[in-house]
């Protein structure tokens, strides 16, 4: 069984900065690309950046492009979201998630094709 243990979310001003780490056990986490993504109150999950499974490939939503890196450390099985330049926008629960599709390398947006999720992390930008 997968497991995805999100943290380092929590309350920082605008134009301050987070780093979120995921946590991944179960399956072998090398294989397999990462995404982060975000809800905000009343609205749906969007997707904010991925990674593919060997950390070679990167991308992500226009909104935080520039702004937010994500990266990947396969010894440690961990993604990482570091958020810089942080807006009121930007205040949601963040969501790390394992993709379906193994050793690929694909730049996936879509919810549906993660299968693993986490339990969230809040992340609450003040102005």
């Amino acid at each position: 069984q997968v497991q995805l243990v999100e943290s380092g979310g929590g309350l920082v001003q605008a134009g301050g900065s987070l780093r979120l780490s995921c946590a991944a056990s179960g399956r072998t986490f090398s294989r397999y690309g990462m995404a982060w993504f975000r809800q905000a109150p009343g609205k749906d999950r969007e997707f904010v950046a991925g990674i593919n499974w060997t950390g070679a490939i990167t991308y992500y939503a226009d909104s935080v492009k520039g702004r937010f890196t994500i990266s990947r450390d396969n010894a440690k099985n961990t993604v990482y979201l570091q958020m810089n330049s942080l807006e009121p926008e930007d205040t949601a629960v963040y969501y790390c998630a394992q993709a379906a599709y193994r050793q690929d390398n694909m730049r996936r947006v879509g919810a549906s094709m993660y299968d693993y999720w986490g339990q969230g992390t809040q992340v609450t930008v003040s102005s």
